[in-house]
């Protein structure tokens, strides 16, 4: 049951028909993955925390650099040098103390990051190159948590969820993106971005995990990659199909090839 300071905090989204008192309940008793504290991460995990999600776990091994302030919005001047992680959990501390943050500070191999994720409600992959996106989506799959995956670059940005506690037959991420290393230049670090679009894809992925949290299910529908274009706003909506051949979801690795895997 909520408390009367509670109530009072959260009485905008209880006050919703599909949300409610019980919806807001099992936020605040959920537990979220964020890996990646850059732009996307920043904006998932702050409205996160507001709305009341009960625990976020953080991963990041980057320094706060000047570059960053233009689209990593929780953090400030003072914050640079620090570690990612630790200033983005002071953030959320000081935003709402029900929320409860961990941070993990270093590279994960595969075996942690898959303890992590199978402790998870829900995980958000805020990364930005395709080896981690891979080793997250492995992970996700074989322990049945939901994936929530964006990205930007330039105007551009992309989304789509994997509601794998359901759907573990319509596919995965390496079906859609059957890339093991970074397509050249296809980093924000190499080339421009816009901060409100990759804040965009960060609001839609704490979006998506309330919707799941507090209602049981992703209203948005899954293995549907949705395109934003920046400039003119438009969005267009892709179906993706299953690879029969694909090597996450038609065949399992080896826990010896899986522990040696490493998040980049």
């Amino acid at each position: 049951m909520l408390s009367d300071e509670q109530f009072t905090r959260y009485q905008r989204q209880v006050s919703l028909v599909e949300f409610g008192e019980s919806g807001q309940e099992k936020l605040l008793k959920s537990h979220v993955l964020v890996i990646g504290c850059g732009g996307l991460g920043n904006a998932a995990a702050l409205y996160l925390a507001a709305s009341g999600v009960g625990k976020l776990v953080l991963i990041d091994d980057d320094i706060i650099e000047s570059s960053n302030l233009q689209r990593q919005v929780a953090f400030q001047h003072d914050d640079i040098g620090q570690t990612k992680t630790q200033a983005l959990a002071n953030r959320i501390q000081k935003l709402n103390s029900d929320c409860k943050v961990r941070v993990l500070t270093k590279k994960a191999d595969y075996q942690q990051l898959s303890l992590e994720v199978m402790l998870a409600d829900a995980v958000l992959d805020c990364t930005d190159n395709f080896p981690s996106r891979q080793q997250i989506n492995r992970a996700c799959f074989r322990n049945q948590t939901p994936l929530i995956s964006a990205s930007a670059i330039g105007w551009n940005g992309q989304f789509v969820v994997f509601d794998f506690e359901h759907s573990r037959k319509s596919g995965c991420y390496r079906c859609l993106f059957p890339f093991d290393e970074n397509v050249e230049g296809q980093r924000c670090s190499d080339s421009g971005i816009v901060g409100p679009v990759v804040g965009t894809m960060g609001n839609l992925q704490a979006l998506a995990a309330i919707q799941k949290l507090a209602m049981g299910e992703f209203i948005v529908p899954s293995h549907e990659l949705k395109l934003f274009d920046g400039k003119t706003m438009n969005w267009q909506n892709l179906s993706m199909q299953k690879d029969v051949s694909c090597p996450v979801c038609n065949e399992q690795k080896s826990l010896s090839e899986q522990e040696s895997e490493v998040i980049e």
